[in-house]
């Protein structure tokens, strides 16, 4: 029966992507292709961090540190020459796997509030790390010179359309194993360990562990995001791991919902709707943002797509909360 199910996901994903890809490409606007580039990129950081914040009861304030990790070390990668797109993709999502275990060994050790400025802090290190090694990642500055984007497999990354294929391919194909994991027998495992980590030591559950398996999840989820955005903008700048990137993801996932598998992709696209919008008009965006961030909490007291979703099946619209909730 779950492999059944698993098969109809893999074919409703190759479908949706599928459709998204032809109408961009057929309809030949490139703002809306921009549109969904963006979309994709910040949709797919946005999940994975919610893979610790919905299913595992983790707040983490330094997830940017893994988007950041992931841009540089491809960058740096494609920057050496004589390396292909696929083996750089490679290495440096491995790298940042190996980041996430150095991290995460210590992190989850901790719990609430001393988690999550654990990880602030050597988001911060990392972030130190790029401003102040300028001969290797260029400092304020960032990567200069682009990024080089060889042939491979007939695929010419330095072709708009090729690009947005591979881009949405890639976001498309994440999205789907994010999804397998979180319903295969360790993500409900997560969910247990969220919903009281005492207990589920007493059923034996190796509860650090499992922590630390998510938490690597995690990084490297977030690490091809970042690789896809240093593809999107060629380079990678040290904003990319700031503390403010991972409250961006934070933002998008209080706007669409912790409780709902899509609900940080339903976020992140009101999130970049309303920070396009707003920026039109005034300079003072993250005063807005926080403004409407304060009417989702503290009005409907959910994200949007949980409230959509209980409206949907009657119920009551009911505070969120990453203890007792049960994403789906």
């Amino acid at each position: 029966m779950m492999r059944r199910s698993a098969l109809l996901e893999a074919a409703l994903t190759a479908v949706a992507c599928l459709a998204v890809t032809t109408l961009c490409l057929a309809l030949g606007s490139k703002p809306l292709m921009d549109i969904v580039l963006r979309l994709a990129i910040f949709g797919l950081f946005a999940l994975s961090l919610n893979i610790l914040i919905g299913y595992t009861g983790l707040i983490s304030f330094g997830h940017a540190m893994f988007f950041g990790f992931g841009a540089y070390a491809f960058g740096l990668l494609m920057q050496a020459r004589g390396v292909s797109i696929p083996v750089a993709f490679a290495i440096a999502v491995l790298a940042t796997a190996a980041l996430a275990v150095v991290v995460g060994a210590l992190c989850v050790r901790l719990t609430a509030i001393y988690f999550a400025f654990l990880t602030l802090a050597f988001q911060m290190l990392v972030h130190a790390i790029i401003l102040s090694w300028v001969s290797l990642t260029g400092g304020d500055q960032g990567l200069r010179g682009g990024i080089p984007r060889p042939v491979f497999l007939g695929v010419n990354l330095a072709d708009p359309r090729h690009f947005f294929v591979f881009a949405c391919v890639v976001a498309f194909a994440s999205i789907f194993l994010i999804r397998q994991i979180l319903e295969a027998p360790f993500g409900y495992t997560l969910r247990v360990i969220r919903d009281n980590a005492d207990r589920a030591r007493a059923l034996g559950v190796p509860v650090q562990r499992y922590k630390l398996a998510a938490f690597v999840f995690a990084g490297v989820f977030a690490a091809v995001a970042g690789i896809l955005m240093s593809l999107y903008v060629s380079g990678a700048y040290p904003n990319f791991a700031f503390w403010t990137q991972s409250g961006d993801a934070i933002f998008m996932i209080m706007l669409g919902g912790i409780s709902v598998f899509l609900g940080p992709i339903v976020g992140a696209a009101v999130f970049l709707l309303l920070n396009d919008t707003i920026t039109r008009f005034t300079e003072y965006n993250g005063l807005v943002l926080g403004i409407v961030l304060l009417c989702v909490v503290l009005g409907l007291r959910a994200g949007l797509l949980d409230v959509v979703i209980r409206l949907m099946a009657g119920a009551p619209v009911r505070p969120a909360s990453v203890t007792t909730e049960t994403p789906v």
